[in-house]
């Protein structure tokens, strides 16, 4: 895992900061887990646009993912790790012995040829292994966990990202998350053992506007040279601050608790995550 600094050749290369690649072994996907991805260009049903900033970018086919790892008990083997447009992690093909091919969220230092396998018992505590939180041994990082049994992975699934296996009481296990947050899970959700892949995509730089639109976001239009019908951040003579900073709908932006004081899952959180 490496990330290359390219040579000034062009004013669009002069500060690009690019992915070695370093871990990827084959650039073709495997065609029966590829399925269609359409573009909304940002609008709804009607044609109206309701999410601002999206639009254009090249072509993607989405790749079927096996976030539930609910194969229990066959051995499977590592055929190759991929670059997956959709996601910044990568993941990694499996050939399970009975035929079955599948996608995964490929773990930090997963190799080629690796044999991997999930299941609730008799599993070894190893990278890309997939297992529930009651058998996996305390302070252990982990990443793509479930939040609710058999549901599929949610959380810890981007990236370089990883939780770790804090505690076990009764049904519940207390993991501390990558936004610092610490809460209980149920003991019976799945996670898979390691870090997740491409820890170094935080060091990319893109080097030009024209980068971002490949990859479908048009450009942001600050707010405050807005004028005040469109945002509360508008208007004012010459270059205006624009006041204390919120959103369109005039929610504070920096440090205003918007998470309700009565949501259900309120009791799970053991510690919020930092300010």
């Amino acid at each position: 895992m490496s990330v290359r600094k390219l040579k000034p050749i062009t004013p669009g290369q002069r500060f690009r900061v690019v992915n070695g690649y370093d871990a990827i072994t084959t650039d073709k996907p495997e065609k029966s887990l590829l399925a269609p991805k359409k573009k909304s260009g940002g609008r709804n049903s009607q044609g109206k646009m309701t999410m601002r900033y999206v639009g254009g970018g090249h072509k993607k086919r989405y790749r079927i993912i096996d976030f539930k790892r609910d194969k229990h008990g066959i051995p499977a083997t590592v055929k190759s790790i991929e670059y997956d447009p959709n996601r910044t992690a990568f993941i990694a093909l499996l050939n399970y012995q009975d035929g079955e091919k599948r996608y995964v969220i490929a773990q930090n230092g997963l190799q080629v040829d690796q044999n991997l396998v999930s299941g609730k018992s008799d599993v070894a505590t190893e990278i890309g292994n997939a297992m529930p939180l009651s058998v996996i041994p305390l302070g252990t990082v982990i990443s793509c966990i479930e939040l609710r049994p058999g549901q599929g992975a949610v959380m810890a699934r981007s990236a370089g990202a990883f939780a770790q296996l804090m505690a076990r009481e009764g049904k519940y296990a207390t993991i501390k998350l990558p936004s610092g947050e610490t809460r209980m899970v149920l003991a019976d959700c799945m996670a898979t053992i390691g870090a997740v892949s491409n820890s170094d995509h935080q060091l990319i730089i893109s080097g030009k506007a024209g980068r971002k639109r490949w990859l479908g976001r048009r450009p942001r239009t600050r707010a405050v040279v807005m004028n005040p019908v469109d945002h509360p951040m508008g208007g004012g003579e010459g270059r205006a601050s624009g006041g204390h900073p919120r959103s369109r709908k005039g929610l504070p932006a920096k440090g205003f608790r918007t998470r309700s004081k009565t949501k259900a899952s309120n009791k799970y959180i053991v510690e919020r995550r930092k300010k």
